[in-house]
């Protein structure tokens, strides 16, 4: 099939839509966290430039705000933490990215499916979502009717819309919350957005000015989890394209790209950066996968960072709204780990795979709901970077059982 040429116009245009598509995720990590949108949106934007001058500007990918960390983004806040303390742990987290690039480099990227294979990631995905269910109901409580419109305005997008409009059902949600909490919700002021100017500089915090190992411990770790989630948005986004970008341009430049794009954002004090499913849908949509225009969608994005009224709108959002958009987004979480598990085909009938996720489910849940936060010395221990680590440990080091000891160890359920 023939190539169709583009005009700028037209390339322009689907840029935009680009940044359309990751804007509601994109927003919605730093409003659940306390960070500044604007500063989000400017995250994403030079992150999306450096990973496409990384990846020899041939892998079509935008880069947005991970929800993955936001555990442990909340948690180093409610210990107390500074921005630029929780900036010095996301710059750490894109420290690891780089690391292991230098290793996939050396050895393959065959390495990535041997130390996080889905029997791991798979459960602590799970832990994400149910780590931050509590969030979503508590955002919720203060106008449960507000937050249920908003979910059912979400789940009537998602499953009855067409085309473009079907991947955007978290955008079409926030908007329709949005106009009735300004019409009904009594806390509701367009006050700050009237007072903000047109132009502007974002709220940078600089991440390196406090560097502590507690925040680092907390946040860091969460990368080992975002990288298996690296790594399938590559293959699907090559899919849509019809290119195996794990040989060429490489999944080490491909996590090298990620990684200084995260460390840019924790840098200026934003949230993490991840590759973005949402773009790879409208790559498959629009069958348009010039990366040429994905960069154009991160000017577009940069731009936006630059409009203190844009911010201040995000930032009027009510909070149950912003309850409804997270209770589905965060049991998506939850059930896009129970899809890895069902894809992988883990066969629970074995043992060692029930124990390799009934611990990593334990020490992610069970320390994340503890009243005392568990720490070694000053250093704080997330649930979720115990529950990677006890992962990772515990597969690599459970030898296969043999075909007769399947199911030995399963207690009757009834």
């Amino acid at each position: 099939m023939a190539v169709m040429e583009l005009t700028i116009q037209k390339k322009t245009a689907l840029g935009l839509q680009h940044v359309v598509a990751m804007f509601g995720a994109t927003v919605l990590v730093p409003l659940l966290t306390g960070l500044d949108p604007s500063v989000a949106l400017l995250a994403a934007g030079i992150g999306t430039l450096l990973f496409h001058l990384v990846t020899k500007r041939m892998v079509p990918v935008f880069l947005g705000s991970s929800f993955a960390f936001i555990p442990a983004i909340i948690l180093a806040t409610e210990r107390g933490y500074t921005w630029a303390a929780i900036g010095a742990g996301i710059m750490a987290a894109g420290l690891i990215y780089v690391v292991m690039s230098g290793i996939v480099a050396l050895v393959g990227h065959e390495v990535m499916s041997r130390i996080f294979p889905p029997i791991v990631t798979g459960p602590v995905i799970i832990v994400i979502g149910i780590t931050l269910a509590p969030v979503a109901v508590n955002m919720a409580e203060g106008a449960w009717w507000l937050s249920l419109i908003t979910l059912a305005t979400v789940i009537v997008a998602a499953v009855f819309f067409k085309g473009l409009f079907k991947m955007l059902p978290i955008l079409t949600g926030a908007v329709v919350g949005y106009i009735l909490g300004a019409i009904f919700f009594p806390d509701f002021s367009f006050q700050p957005v009237l007072d903000a100017s047109w132009v502007g500089l974002p709220n940078f915090t600089w991440g390196w000015q406090d560097f502590n190992w507690s925040a680092i411990a907390l946040i860091a770790p969460i990368a080992f989890v975002t990288m298996i989630e690296h790594v399938g948005d590559i293959i699907a986004n090559g899919g849509v394209v019809g290119k195996n970008f794990l040989d060429e341009p490489g999944l080490n430049r491909t996590l090298l790209g990620d990684g200084i794009a995260t460390m840019a954002a924790g840098l200026i004090g934003g949230p993490p950066n991840t590759t973005y499913s949402e773009n790879t849908g409208v790559l498959a949509v629009t069958k348009v996968y010039d990366p040429f225009i994905l960069r154009i969608g991160a000017m577009f994005a940069i731009v936006l960072s630059l409009i203190p009224k844009l911010a201040a709108l995000l930032r009027t959002t009510p909070v149950p709204v912003l309850g409804g958009l997270s209770m589905v987004l965060f049991g998506m979480i939850a059930a896009v780990g129970l899809r890895t598990l069902v894809t992988a085909q883990v066969d629970f009938k074995k043992s060692r795979n029930m124990l390799v996720v009934g611990l990593i489910l334990v020490f992610g849940l069970g320390v994340s709901g503890l009243s005392n936060a568990l720490a070694i010395g000053d250093v704080t221990i997330s649930g979720l970077a115990l529950a990677a680590v006890v992962g990772v440990i515990i597969n690599l080091v459970l030898p296969e059982p043999a075909e007769e000891d399947e199911f030995a160890m399963a207690p009757d359920a009834e």
